[in-house]
């Protein structure tokens, strides 16, 4: 098998056993057996189980950052208009839920590590929740008028608004369905913030040129 597919299947592997089992509770053994790979082989694609599981929440990350940029490429790439802001905040729902859904319970390797309390899995962790804020921030400055900071604050309450609806829609079967669950969280959220948006802020109806996310 080719490195870079060898590599690819130990990556799944091992995502679906930290997320189902823990960090903890598995080991390089247990990685091997299941990829079918010798021990050797898995600790020259990877030299630590640490190393490895940070491999797998940079994946998973890039992944949900690549949902919240598809949700606001609408409007950070061209103008602004009056009534545009629920929509963006539904899209921004609906790309944790889909992500969720997509990702299953390995979802939880990024809302629910049990090893954060490891500086660099918390590092890891906390980049992608804070650079999905910051790039919902952004729209939210231009949907609402409100000032970096408190949209800031907002987008850090929604990011987990949508997090744990998300993870309870995909362990609720019975509940609603992925669509009606983003909807019904779209319209809590949204209805607290058109609360927020400034009574004399005007909406700029010129494309504008937005830098990408930061490096």
């Amino acid at each position: 098998m080719p490195r870079d597919a060898r590599r690819a299947q130990v990556l799944r592997i091992a995502q679906g056993l930290f997320a189902t089992e823990g960090y903890h509770h598995v080991s390089m053994d247990d990685i091997a057996d299941h990829a079918e790979v010798s021990k050797p082989v898995l600790y020259r694609h990877f030299p630590s189980k640490l190393e490895l599981y940070l491999a797998v929440v940079d994946q998973r990350g890039a992944e949900l950052l690549s949902a919240v940029e598809a949700a606001v490429a609408p409007v950070v790439s061209g103008p602004v208009r009056p009534g545009e802001g629920r929509d963006v905040v539904c899209a921004i729902v609906s790309s944790y839920v889909d992500f969720v859904e997509i990702a299953g319970e390995s979802s939880s390797l990024l809302f629910e590590s049990d090893v954060t309390r490891d500086a660099g899995v918390r590092e890891h962790v906390e980049r992608v929740t804070s650079e999905a804020a910051r790039r919902i921030a952004e729209v939210l400055v231009d949907v609402t008028g409100l000032p970096g900071p408190s949209a800031a604050m907002l987008a850090a309450s929604m990011t987990a608004m949508a997090q744990v609806a998300a993870t309870h829609r995909f362990r609720s079967p019975d509940g609603p369905g992925p669509a009606e669950a983003a909807d019904l969280v779209a319209r809590l959220a949204w209805g607290g913030v058109a609360g927020l948006v400034r009574d004399d802020f005007e909406y700029d109806d010129r494309p504008r040129m937005v830098s990408g996310p930061s490096a």
